[in-house]
């Protein structure tokens, strides 16, 4: 045999790849996906703390395209309105503070959270504690009109979050 051929090695794989640490490419991906699930969490939680507002405002929107295609009895749809917005009240405010409430007192709170003076307390914000509770009559639709959006300017403007 040749003694040039005795003197070589058998051949030598590498050592294993260690997994630990993992290249840089897989720290940024680990980040993004972490940087996602907190997005993802944070805009669940917001929209979460506001589904009573925007659950409101479809029931606003349901009333004024109500009145708009049918106009039901004003009663009817003031009576509505004036529900809506206990129940915000209700859920929104400490249940002490709001559900005892009515007529004038009713509408200072109201004005009192709106951060408005006397926008309840004007003639379109006083059909809320007179037409529930007199026999029908005839109410300008333009006051109709101006207590829907005193109302969608109530639940716009309360505070996000929980009470």
């Amino acid at each position: 045999m040749n003694p040039a051929l005795s003197q070589l090695h058998d051949i030598h794989l590498p050592a294993r790849i260690s997994w630990w640490p993992p290249a840089p490419g897989w720290w940024l991906l680990a980040a993004a996906v972490l940087l996602a699930a907190v997005a993802l969490y944070g805009l669940h939680r917001r929209r979460s703390r506001n589904h009573w507002r925007r659950f409101a405002l479809s029931e606003l929107l349901r009333l004024r395209e109500l009145h708009a295609t049918q106009p039901p009895a004003p009663r009817t749809l003031v009576s509505e309105l004036s529900i809506l917005l206990r129940r915000v009240a209700v859920s929104r405010f400490p249940r002490e503070q709001v559900a005892a409430l009515n007529g004038d007192e009713w509408l200072a709170f109201l004005d009192r959270s709106l951060g408005e003076s006397a926008a309840f307390q004007s003639d379109a914000g006083r059909l809320l504690t007179t037409v529930p509770y007199r026999p029908e009559m005839a109410i300008d639709p333009d006051s109709l009109r101006a207590l829907l959006a005193l109302g969608e300017r109530w639940l716009k403007k309360l505070p996000r979050g929980k009470k």
